[in-house]
């Protein structure tokens, strides 16, 4: 059935995206699973089941990602199934409950009658697990039986599981860092944090990254180019996509310092605008002049940041300008100067305005 559902969280495309591939998903179980069964996973045991499962009550949700696996040495075949989350989702014991119902009713109905009715016939064991990527602390409950009215009187005759809980924000940072796989990377750039402190993570989390894969690079870079743009404004957003986009696992250097500088220039955009506008607002006296003076002011005081001490002659052609009309067309091209040259020709394109 094809999946026709909006993903209820922009980071839930990604995941899922991550998690099709079995590389990621084995890498998520062995990583953060620290249980006997997981030793015994390998690529070949794991299959994607290509199938959803959509709940009569939570006709707006389906079961994310499924894995068939068999383990070595036994015949045991279980399910492993991981639901995505973004928020606290207080009824996630009953709903995985309900996934579980749904992958035995498929068994059952597609085993054959006499095969079904032997004395031996075992359902699948299915192990759930949620991600969630949230910031605040996950407070559902963990067991079934906890939604459960009164279990602790009947606790030994009521149904319980208990879910296997991937909680990003909580893992330690230093801990992903020594871990340094994939899937450790992308929750260490995950957690909940602004644009500069990301950076901050990339450039310690370089030296593993050069290491992936060239397949396993490009599934991170995907991954990191929708969660870097959702920090970001949408004007920056293609340039983020282009320097993302035309990098290889040797170059992740290269691409961290021209994300760090596509951050700057936004943050002088900002104080340069910032600036304009409190020194502009600020004049009561000699409001026109004033307006002028700050604008120029602001546009000099860019041009040193950007291009340094070479922009000094264009700083004072900045001076000869009067029109503030002119002053704030200069202004807003000049964001998009990417050399000094460029910068040149807007500046002059504004004098010539000026003498028109």
């Amino acid at each position: 059935m094809p999946d026709k559902r909006e993903p209820h969280h922009s980071h839930d495309k990604g995941y899922k995206q991550l998690f099709s591939s079995k590389r990621a998903f084995l890498e998520l179980l062995k990583t953060f699973v620290h249980e006997e069964w997981t030793k015994d996973i390998d690529e070949d045991s794991l299959v994607r089941v290509e199938k959803s499962y959509i709940l009569q009550d939570f006709s707006e949700k389906e079961a994310d990602i499924v894995y068939r696996l068999k383990t070595k040495g036994n015949d045991v075949i279980f399910y492993v199934l991981l639901e995505l989350q973004s928020t606290v989702d207080y009824l996630m014991p009953f709903r995985l409950l309900l996934y579980m119902v749904e992958i035995w009713r498929d068994i059952y109905n597609n085993t054959p009658e006499g095969e079904r009715e032997r004395k031996g016939f075992r359902l699948p064991a299915v192990v759930p697990a949620v991600l969630y990527n949230g910031a605040n602390n996950w407070t559902a409950a963990l067991h079934f039986k906890e939604i459960l009215a009164g279990y602790r009187q009947f606790e030994e005759h009521v149904l319980d599981f208990r879910y296997i809980l991937f909680d990003v924000n909580r893992y330690d940072v230093e801990e992903l860092y020594q871990v340094a796989n994939l899937v450790a990377s992308i929750f260490a750039l995950d957690q909940k944090m602004d644009a500069g402190e990301l950076i901050r993570r990339l450039r310690k989390l370089a030296g593993g990254l050069k290491n992936l894969g060239r397949d396993e690079f490009r599934q991170f870079a995907t991954w990191l180019s929708h969660v870097f743009k959702a920090r970001l404004p949408e004007p920056v957003q293609e340039k983020v996509d282009r320097i993302i986009g035309e990098v290889n696992p040797w170059e992740v250097e290269k691409m961290i310092t021209n994300l760090e500088i596509t951050l700057e220039e936004m943050q002088q955009q900002a104080e340069m605008r910032g600036l304009i506008k409190g020194r502009a607002e600020g004049r009561a006296e000699g409001e026109a002049r004033g307006k002028v003076e700050a604008t120029q002011d602001a546009i000099c005081k860019y041009l040193k940041r950007r291009f340094g001490d070479a922009s000094a002659g264009l700083q004072q052609k900045v001076r000869e300008m009067t029109s503030l009309e002119v002053l704030d067309s200069v202004m807003e091209e000049l964001f998009a100067a990417n050399t000094l040259e460029e910068a040149g020709d807007i500046i002059r394109e504004g004098i010539n305005k000026s003498l028109q």
